[in-house]
């Protein structure tokens, strides 16, 4: 009994840590982060939208994920030529802001043709 106990019980505490993170609210500036995006909009465009095909698109990506993918390239896990020129003058901040207008650009999906 005292097995399943203290299943439960570590059961219940990765359960609230999970709830902890999944809720943690980015705060970047909408506003900052389309200023910012000028500079990546050669590439992934002020849409969100890629221009060019090595490019992946952001608009509506998870604010979270871009905060953690822009980190990665920014501590040198992920590595890019035209990325790692760009992310060294990037901030926290700016990173977050970026993260944040991505995000809320709004995307939708039509009818695919011949479908």
């Amino acid at each position: 009994m005292r097995g399943v106990f203290a299943g439960c019980v570590t059961f219940l505490a990765l359960a609230a840590f999970c709830i902890c993170v999944q809720s943690r609210s980015y705060a970047g500036d909408l506003k900052a982060g389309r200023a910012k995006a000028e500079t990546c909009a050669v590439c992934h465009g002020i849409d969100g939208l890629a221009k060019i095909p090595e490019a992946p698109n952001l608009a509506g990506q998870n604010e979270r994920y871009l905060i953690e993918q822009l980190s990665a390239f920014q501590a040198g896990i992920r590595n890019n030529e035209m990325m790692s020129i760009v992310i060294k003058d990037l901030s926290q901040t700016d990173i977050e802001d970026l993260a944040a207008y991505y995000s809320a650009i709004e995307i939708t999906v039509a009818k695919i043709p011949g479908g």
